[in-house]
């Protein structure tokens, strides 16, 4: 499931790209440990972009227009909240080598936000990885109610809209099943990331 990564406080922008795309991601045992190690799970969880599922409430709340949604206005911040301990989470996975290296993705084009403002403050979010026709999400937060689930909403808007075939969740949650989150085994999910990967998507117009 997992292989060591040596501490070099830095993850090379070119292994963190192939380790997508051969279904390995980075994750980190604390904020302070400055080692990370490469995960490839057995199953692995996917919202399938057509059976994707909006759960009624929150769907008022999208038609009430609550929240200012933005793409890529603050990238760091975005990432910087789901790093954040919180209530029912004193640690976090996200270590230094972590956010510098998806922040380093970002301003090339590979990592992207999607964001809830309100009264011009970041109240929910989360980030991702965009590569081929896959997107992979990384971390949510909300500082306000449902904030996170609106992101969620409009970011399948705008990965159908464009073309993308693949979400990857990494794993399943009962809060991401709620939304149709399935988990899939590892043999079946490469299967579709090889698809996701032939051709090409654009997470900007």
């Amino acid at each position: 499931m997992t292989r060591p990564y040596a501490p070099g406080y830095s993850i090379p922008t070119d292994l963190l790209l192939k380790a997508y795309a051969s279904g390995v991601f980075p994750m980190a045992e604390s904020a302070t440990d400055p080692e990370v190690f490469w995960v490839r799970p057995e199953t692995r969880g996917v919202i399938p972009l057509d059976a994707f599922h909006v759960p009624h409430s929150l769907a008022k709340t999208i038609r009430q227009g609550r929240f200012d949604l933005r793409i890529d206005s603050d990238f760091e911040a975005t990432i910087d909240a789901c790093a954040e301990r919180r209530a029912g989470r004193l640690s976090t996975w996200i270590n230094g080598p972590i956010r510098e290296a998806y922040t380093r993705l970002h301003r090339i084009g590979h990592a992207h936000s999607v964001e809830a403002w309100q009264d011009d403050e970041l109240v929910g979010g989360l980030y991702g990885v965009s590569l081929g026709r896959a997107f992979f999400g990384e971390s949510m937060f909300s500082r306000e109610t449902d904030a996170s689930k609106v992101c969620l909403v409009h970011l399948v808007e705008r990965l159908r809209a464009r073309r993308f075939v693949l979400l990857d969740t990494q794993f399943t949650t009962d809060h991401l099943k709620r939304f149709g989150a399935i988990d899939v085994p590892r043999a079946s999910y490469e299967k579709l990331l090889i698809e996701a990967l032939t051709g090409e998507a654009t997470f900007h117009p």
